[in-house]
């Protein structure tokens, strides 16, 4: 029998979609890559804009039925004036390449994904011609530009105002998590019936469980994983002195440190390895291809993340969680609302940017292995049957069939509800914003979400 959401693509043309991405590009990004897959398989016609990266330099290409417009980015912006240009360029690069799909393929729906909050810009240009606003809400940016710069001036009230924009010219919102559903909801006035929870769930098909690679143990006996960007609210520095903490103060020269990923800090994070002392133990990788980034985690006997406990990374659902998870690893991580909706029994908290406590947790499972293969084993549980994306697409779809139905046709739902993020009978983070927010409001406010 086939799903009514599909059923009702299928008995029209089909419709066509363009999915603006900045911050990485495609098919790199895998929630949108999954996005784009998922709307294809149902019936749409996708197109991607996004930048150029490495392994991705072709200014266009089609990939599996989806037409992939790049363009290249002078740098990586650190500052707020780097971002700045980063920024202005990609917005750019965006409407002009855009205009020339509007004018080809076509499209009925532009999918922006943040960041930039920038997008909803272009949206409302051609909403002008009728077209439908997805926000795809994968950062939250003012909690993310305090996180780097530990203020809340000028630019961070920009990021709050940039962000109600994008929510009020929106058709429809996706929201990574409960916590993100209720920043759309409170602080960019969405009504709740248009804004849906869509996970990022990891593929069990892309992530397979292989045999451990001894070489990425550079002879010691436990190799301890971590996935992600190296940047600042990433917390590389405090798991390198946790690293510190585990060859200096407790003796322990069997275990070394895979780190995986690139980003604006991993040279300087490299520097920081050196003078802790810990640089033998330690190796950064950089950004690799996927089989080479999933070697290095089947061979992890414990998967770590360390992102510093603050507003934006309590709030968020991280991807490196779930793919830990999907690979049946064990993990360790600071105590953070989301990730322990996500993990749960497949972690250990240490207390809050405690390095030294960090350190313990990690050193506590790799001398267990009875319980590193329970914990590997409910994680990898969970996800299979509550977590992986297939459980997520038809909430997707759901999402794109209510961009075509009236305001009284779209039916109201509850919030919160335990099933948007396949937990049932867990503490939840309550995330207090202010409601009836006005342009001004976003003024004074400042983005106050106490959790």
């Amino acid at each position: 029998m086939i799903p009514r959401t599909q059923k009702f693509l299928r008995d029209r043309p089909p419709r066509r979609v363009l999915i603006l991405v900045e911050n990485l590009p495609s098919p790199f990004d895998r929630r949108v890559w999954q996005e784009a897959t998922t709307l294809r398989d149902a019936g749409y016609l996708v197109s991607i804009i996004c930048p150029t990266g490495k392994g991705c330099e072709k200014r266009f290409e089609a990939i599996d039925g989806i037409d992939i417009w790049r363009y290249d980015l002078p740098l990586e912006g650190k500052g707020a004036k780097g971002y700045l240009v980063e920024y202005a360029v990609a917005l750019s690069w965006t409407l002009v390449l855009s205009l020339r799909v509007f004018f080809g393929r076509g499209f009925d729906v532009i999918h922006a994904c943040n960041p930039p909050d920038l997008f909803f810009l272009i949206g409302g240009f051609f909403k002008l011609f009728g077209k439908k606003f997805v926000f795809d809400h994968h950062d939250l940016n003012p909690e993310l530009y305090e996180a780097k710069f530990g203020r809340r001036d000028l630019f961070h009230r920009l990021m709050l105002a940039l962000e109600y924009w994008s929510f009020r010219t929106a058709d429809v919102s996706i929201a990574t998590n409960e916590s993100y559903r209720r920043i759309a909801i409170d602080r960019g006035r969405m009504p709740s019936e248009r804004v849906f929870v869509v996970r990022s769930g990891p593929s069990l098909e892309r992530l397979e469980i292989l045999p451990a690679e001894e070489r990425f143990k550079c002879g010691r006996r436990y190799l301890v994983g971590y996935v992600g960007v190296m940047g600042k609210q990433e917390g590389i520095d405090h798991l390198l002195r946790a690293v510190h903490h585990i060859v200096h103060q407790l003796g322990r020269s069997d275990v070394q440190f895979g780190l995986v990923g690139g980003g604006t800090s991993l040279e300087e994070m490299r520097a920081y390895a050196v003078a802790l002392g810990v640089a033998d133990f330690v190796t950064f990788t950089g950004r690799v291809p996927d089989h080479e980034l999933l070697a290095m985690l089947n061979t992890a006997d414990v998967c770590v993340n360390p992102d510093i406990a603050n507003d934006m990374n309590d709030k968020s659902t991280m991807n490196k969680i779930m793919e830990y998870m999907a690979l049946g690893k064990p993990i360790v991580q600071f105590d953070l609302a989301e990730g322990r909706i996500s993990a749960q029994r497949a972690s250990l908290y240490a207390r809050k940017n405690d390095a030294v406590d960090l350190a313990g947790r990690i050193v506590e499972l790799l001398d267990d292995p009875v319980r590193r293969a329970q914990m590997g084993e409910f994680g990898r549980r969970r996800v299979s049957e509550a977590l992986e994306w297939r459980y997520e697409a038809p909430k997707l779809l759901a999402a794109y069939a209510t961009l075509w139905q009236s305001a009284a046709d779209t039916p109201r739902r509850a919030t919160p509800t335990a099933d948007d993020d396949a937990v049932r009978g867990s503490v939840r983070p309550v995330v207090a914003g202010p409601r009836n927010l006005s342009a001004r409001a976003l003024e004074t406010t400042r983005g106050d979400t106490p959790i």
